[in-house]
């Protein structure tokens, strides 16, 4: 499948989805939609719910068609019930129509606009993959890499790049013994995180062994799998990176937290976060953390795009640029760190989402090629 010719692109919007992180796609996918220009796309929304329900978004519909002005700050999770997931799944390389009282899909392009599990991590991907649909990001490896930090830490290592020191539990193993390990090998104070989940939810700086206790039991609650990380004085300095191969770096920019540390409150609520775009570097920490960027996203074979996060320590070890983690679906509001860095690298926001659809239809077309292919007697 390539993009149509003589009429617009038809692009499904996901947003909304199972994880904490719902309300940020809700509010990305109104910045999304109000970007796409209405000569060359016709945007069809689909919700998902909390519990896992896939809605035509109808409200959010009629939103997009009275014009920007109608759009609200976050779209409303509500709608038709999508009849069958199974006749997604069964599409192959025809039309998506699923038949609903709501109407049905036939869609181009897939914009999956889903932050977290449910959605980042490979599983919408798969099922997008089932259905023989193009679809904007990572594909299922590097979707999955990307969000669970344990293997994303071990395929950095294996890539040789430098990373926090840090320790990988998992819910049920002896709790006690990973205390002891924290304080034996990484001290106090240290960050503890779910390891599958992003927006910093979830995530405790513990400054000693009650906050350590507590900040366990909140990861858990998010996540089996927690990771637990040296706390490391340093800048906060992110790239972003576009395309698959060769994949290419913007310039950096800089987060100063207006919290302790970059907090879902500090992205999302309390607007104290200064980001600083381009960040104040030298030009040779520009262009030694853009290379990084690259072998970060290569490493958890990325494609498309992510945003790659570092340290960059300048005191006491002075270890420099330390990857911290690879986002596969950023924030994508206008003023979020991703698109900002493309601005100013050139490529507007407008026409980024056109690049990113390009490459979803270029990597579609790729794999279409290969898929069903037998060995020739």
């Amino acid at each position: 499948m390539t993009r149509p010719e003589g009429r617009r692109t038809r692009v499904l919007l996901i947003f909304g989805g199972r994880s904490a992180e719902h309300d940020v796609s809700r509010a990305t996918a109104v910045s999304v939609a109000r970007a796409l220009d209405p000569d060359r796309y016709e945007v069809v929304p689909l919700a998902i719910t909390t519990d896992g329900r896939w809605l035509f978004a109808n409200e959010a519909l009629r939103a997009i068609e009275a014009g920007p002005a109608a759009l609200p700050e976050a779209f409303a999770v509500a709608g038709e019930p999508v009849s069958d997931l199974g006749d997604l799944v069964a599409r192959g390389e025809q039309a998506v129509a699923p038949a609903t009282a709501g109407g049905s899909l036939d869609v181009d392009v897939v914009l999956p606009l889903l932050h977290g599990p449910y959605g980042e991590d490979g599983t919408v991907q798969g099922l997008l993959e089932l259905a023989g649909l193009p679809y904007v990001g990572a594909g299922v490896v590097g979707s999955a890499v990307g969000m669970d930090k344990v293997m994303m830490k071990r395929a950095f290592a294996a890539c040789g790049l430098g990373i926090a020191r840090h320790l990988a539990f998992r819910e049920g193993h002896d709790a006690d013994e990973l205390r002891a390990r924290v304080e034996d090998e990484l001290g106090y104070p240290c960050f503890v995180k779910p390891a599958n989940l992003g927006s910093s939810v979830g995530v405790s700086k513990a400054r000693d062994r009650a906050g350590f206790d507590a900040a366990l039991a909140l990861a858990l609650d998010f996540d089996e799998w927690v990771v637990v990380e040296e706390a490391i004085a340093g800048r906060e300095i992110e790239v972003a990176v576009l395309g698959d191969d060769p994949p290419e770096a913007s310039v950096p920019g800089e987060v100063v937290p207006g919290d302790e540390f970059y907090s879902y409150a500090d992205k999302y609520e309390d607007d104290a976060a200064e980001l600083l775009a381009p960040a104040p570097i030298t030009p040779a920490q520009t262009d030694e953390v853009r290379a990084l960027a690259v072998r970060a996203f290569e490493a958890c074979r990325g494609e498309a795009m992510a945003r790659v996060d570092f340290f960059l320590e300048e005191e006491g070890a002075a270890r420099g640029f330390l990857v911290n983690e690879v986002n596969t679906i950023p924030g994508f509001t206008p003023i979020s760190m991703y698109p900002r860095l493309w601005e100013l690298s050139g490529l507007p926001y407008a026409k980024l989402i056109d690049r990113l659809v390009d490459l979803a239809f270029e990597r579609h077309e790729r794999r279409r090629r290969r898929a069903g292919r037998q060995r020739s007697e």
